[in-house]
């Protein structure tokens, strides 16, 4: 399995990278091969101070590769200049990548409940499974927020075509997973006569799911919630504290995908641990 993992050589981003339990996580889903990926921004040019910011970040980039080669990957470093989210996801197609990792924090109190711009807008372009890591700081220091990044997953599903491929997501990372916690809310505009029905229903699906993790072992939790997805969702995380929440973006559209939907980009920007987003037609 091959990711891309970018990097903006933050001290937060090197929090990330230094986290031992979360390479070792990467490594029980399968990752074997990590390509490492930075961006120069396409203002900086040659002749303001300091003009080889090329040089300079593969320097110290070096850092970083050397912390994945030491766990066991293999690793391969980028950096390209130009517009940060296009060129990661370039490299991603260009690579074959399984599954693209992103760090977000917040620099304030308000903007901690916002993902980063390139975050975003990797969210909204990539036609790859997007994890995005939280990364949190207490006092000086930075880390991340749930270290074991598959362990316990909270998966949450409208039961639509995209829903099932991140369900098919869930399974892969399998071998990293010791708990899921299958969610699904009922929004109550849609309720009616045929609420019973409804209920019934959404159970009988999310039992099927529970019923294939169960087989590997895997402990299930059922939860059924009445009202607006996005805030019962994030009710949901509140109260089981996930170390990842998976959710598939929805799109009809090539516009629709491009804005990711309402509900799949605010749990990115708004949940308190990891997101894992998968595309329509991801592989």
């Amino acid at each position: 399995m091959r990711v891309v993992y970018a990097t903006d050589l933050s001290e937060a981003s090197h929090a990330a990278v230094r986290t031992q339990p979360c390479l070792e996580c990467l490594q029980r889903i399968g990752v074997t091969e990590v390509h490492l990926v930075t961006v120069v921004a396409a203002d900086m040019h040659y002749g303001m101070p300091g003009f080889d910011f090329a040089k300079t970040k593969k320097q110290l980039l070096q850092g970083q590769k050397k912390v994945f080669e030491d766990a066991g990957f293999d690793v391969e470093t980028h950096v390209v200049r130009g517009t940060p989210h296009r060129r990661i996801n370039g490299v991603a197609e260009a690579v074959h990548a399984d599954m693209i990792i992103v760090g977000s924090r917040g620099q304030s109190p308000l903007r901690d409940r916002v993902i980063g711009s390139t975050a975003r807008n990797i969210a909204r372009t990539s036609v790859r499974p997007l994890l995005l890591q939280r990364i949190t700081k207490d006092g000086e220091e930075y880390e991340v927020a749930r270290k074991y990044l598959f362990r316990d997953i909270m998966f949450a599903t409208d039961f639509s075509e995209n829903a099932n491929q991140a369900f098919e997501q869930v399974k892969r990372i399998r071998n990293a997973t010791q708990k899921v916690t299958l969610l699904h809310i009922l929004p109550r505009y849609e309720l009616g006569e045929d609420a019973d029905r409804a209920r019934k229903e959404a159970k009988d699906k999310l039992q099927s799911h529970a019923e294939t993790l169960e087989q590997w072992n895997i402990e299930t939790k059922i939860i059924i919630r009445e009202g607006e997805p996005i805030t019962e969702i994030l009710a949901v995380e509140e109260e089981v504290s996930p170390t990842l929440t998976v959710i598939g973006s929805r799109g009809k559209s090539r516009l629709r995908r491009l804005l990711l939907g309402g509900t799949s980009e605010r749990i990115v920007g708004r949940a308190k641990g990891n997101v894992l987003l998968v595309p329509p037609q991801s592989r």
